[in-house]
C-alpha cells in the first residue's frame, strides 16, 4: 500500500504508477542491421547507462527474448539449422502483446531469456522496471498490426544486405557456436527470403528511417533530442507533441537509393 514504510523497494517498483503511461518506440529492421546498436547508442547519449536499473527513465527490450518454446521436433530441426527463426510464427506474439500492455500500465515486467545455442528459454528472467520511454527492437516489430499500433513512434534501421550478412556471419560464429557453412545455408534458405517477405514490407510503417544504423549520428541525435523532450515535458508533451518536428525530417534521413 502507498505510504507503507515496510514496503520493499521491489514491491514499490512493482506498483509504481508515478511514471504515467510510457512512450513506446518500436525499432525494426533486418537481421544484424544494427537495431540493438542504435538503441544502445540512444541510451548512451541520454546518459541512461550510468543510472541504476530501478531509476532509469529509458528501457530497452528485444523481440529475440520472445521466441516461442519449441516442440521437440522443432528443436531438433533448429539444432540442424533447419528451423525458420525469421518467420512471424517463430515469435510468441501473445506474450509480446501482454508484456507491452503491462508496460503501458506502468507495471514491472519479467522478460524471458532465450539461449540461442540450445534454442530454448532459460529458467531465469530479466526484470524491467517502469520507465518513461521504452525502446522495443526486433526484425518483425511492425509485422503484427496489434503490436504495431501500440507504438507511438516507429523507427526502421536500414542497412545494406552485404553489411548485414557479414555481421550475422561473425555474430553467429563467435557468439552462437555455429560454423560458416551452416550460417550461410540458413541465411540463403530462411533469413533472406523471410526478410524480403515479412520484414522489408513493414518499412512503410516507419515514422523515421535510419540508413546505415548507428553510423547515422545525425538521425540518432534527432531521435535523442525528441526523447529528451519527452522526458522533460512529461505526458502532455507526449500526447500533444507526438513526433514534434521529427517526422518532417524523414525525407532527409531516408536513403535515396534502393535499400537492397
Amino acid at each position: 500500500m502507498a505510504g507503507d514504510s515496510e514496503t520493499k523497494p521491489e514491491e514499490q517498483a512493482e506498483n509504481d504508477s508515478s511514471h504515467g503511461e510510457p512512450f513506446l518506440i518500436g525499432v525494426a529492421g533486418g537481421t544484424a542491421s544494427g537495431k540493438s546498436s542504435v538503441c544502445s547508442k540512444i541510451m548512451e547519449l541520454l546518459g541512461q547507462n550510468e543510472i541504476d536499473h530501478h531509476q532509469r527513465q529509458v528501457a530497452i527490450l528485444s523481440q529475440d527474448s520472445f521466441y516461442r518454446v519449441l516442440t521437440p521436433d522443432q528443436k531438433a530441426k533448429a539444432l540442424k539449422g533447419q528451423f525458420n527463426f525469421d518467420h512471424p510464427d517463430a515469435f510468441d506474439n501473445d506474450l509480446i502483446i501482454a508484456t507491452l500492455w503491462d508496460i503501458k500500465e506502468g507495471k514491472t515486467v519479467h522478460i524471458p531469456v532465450y539461449d540461442f545455442v540450445s534454442h530454448s528459454r532459460k529458467e531465469e528472467t530479466v526484470t524491467v522496471y517502469p520507465a518513461d520511454v521504452v525502446l522495443f527492437e526486433g526484425i518483425l516489430m511492425f509485422y503484427s498490426q496489434e503490436i504495431r499500433d501500440l507504438f507511438q513512434m516507429k523507427l526502421f534501421v536500414d542497412t545494406d544486405a552485404d553489411t548485414r550478412l557479414s555481421r550475422r556471419v561473425l555474430r553467429d560464429i563467435s557468439e552462437r557456436g555455429r560454423d560458416l557453412e551452416s550460417v550461410l545455408a540458413q541465411y540463403i534458405t530462411f533469413v533472406k527470403p523471410a526478410f524480403e517477405e515479412f520484414c522489408l514490407p513493414t518499412k512503410k510503417y516507419a515514422d523515421v528511417i535510419i540508413p546505415r544504423g548507428v553510423d547515422n549520428i545525425v538521425a540518432i541525435n534527432l531521435i535523442v533530442q525528441h526523447i529528451q523532450d519527452i522526458l522533460n515535458g512529461g505526458l502532455t508533451k507526449r500526447l500533444n507533441g507526438c513526433f514534434g518536428g521529427l517526422a518532417k525530417t524523414q525525407p532527409n534521413m531516408e536513403s535515396s537509393s534502393r535499400p537492397h
